[in-house]
């Protein structure tokens, strides 16, 4: 694994700590030795931080890194359904204050998340910056349309963590930026919509995921990928 080496003693954060992928993340870092500190937030935790709330992102922001340089940050946030709506499947279906709420949810907390966990990152040792992406949000792969909000919200996190990257490749340059596919998760998220049978297991999900994170390599930019290794098209 590239940016968690034998023996040594990083500290990783998970965001989004509470969710079906997030809660799996947690639990396979807590049994890896290479990871001596795994800082587990969400809406739940202590501190707790909201993405509608910066503040209380850059709370907890500042109470990690009083336990200085972070080597892993995962942001596992997200969702899909947003205030009872569902996806809209037409563009007459179309609501601003939803596409609002999307993008607040999918697209701007997440950017407020790098914005003041990126700069945890150490500058001198491998690190790796993970947020969850989506496959609906690649443009060029967009093939069957619907889901606008959600998938302009992915998109736009996509760009966000590019644009990141690429400012803070400069000062660290052993970081690897990545928009992760972690596959139809069986969660709240996703059971509307896909049956329980036909999901993959979260812990499933987190330990490719890791395993695809640990064989990434920096490259001055973010990488999109899915939980198989696999490239997707931004």
């Amino acid at each position: 694994m590239q940016a968690a080496q034998a023996g040594a003693d990083l500290r990783a954060v998970v965001l989004g700590a509470s969710g079906a992928l997030g809660s799996a993340l947690v639990a396979l870092l807590k049994a890896d030795a290479r990871f001596a500190h795994v800082i587990a937030l969400s809406r739940s935790s202590d501190p707790a931080f909201s993405l509608e709330d910066e503040a209380s992102i850059q709370r907890c922001a500042q109470q990690v890194a009083q336990g200085g340089a972070v080597h892993w940050v995962i942001d596992a946030t997200g969702a899909l359904e947003i205030d009872g709506r569902s996806p809209e499947k037409r563009l007459d279906a179309l609501n601003a204050a939803a596409l609002t709420r999307a993008f607040e949810v999918n697209a701007i907390g997440p950017a407020l998340l790098m914005k003041h966990f990126i700069p945890l990152l150490s500058t001198d040792q491998p690190t790796v910056f993970a947020t969850l992406s989506a496959r609906v949000g690649s443009i060029e792969d967009n093939r069957k349309g619907g889901w606008y909000g959600y998938r302009a919200a992915k998109a736009a996190r996509n760009m966000l963590l590019q644009t990141a990257a690429i400012e803070a490749h400069r000062r660290r340059p052993l970081a690897v930026f990545a928009a992760l596919q972690p596959g139809t998760v069986r969660s709240r998220l996703s059971h509307a919509f896909v049956p329980p049978e036909h999901a993959l297991d979260p812990l499933v999900s987190a330990a490719n995921l890791l395993a695809v994170l640990g064989q990434l390599r920096p490259t001055g930019r973010a990488q999109f990928v899915d939980y198989q290794g696999a490239a997707i098209a931004w």
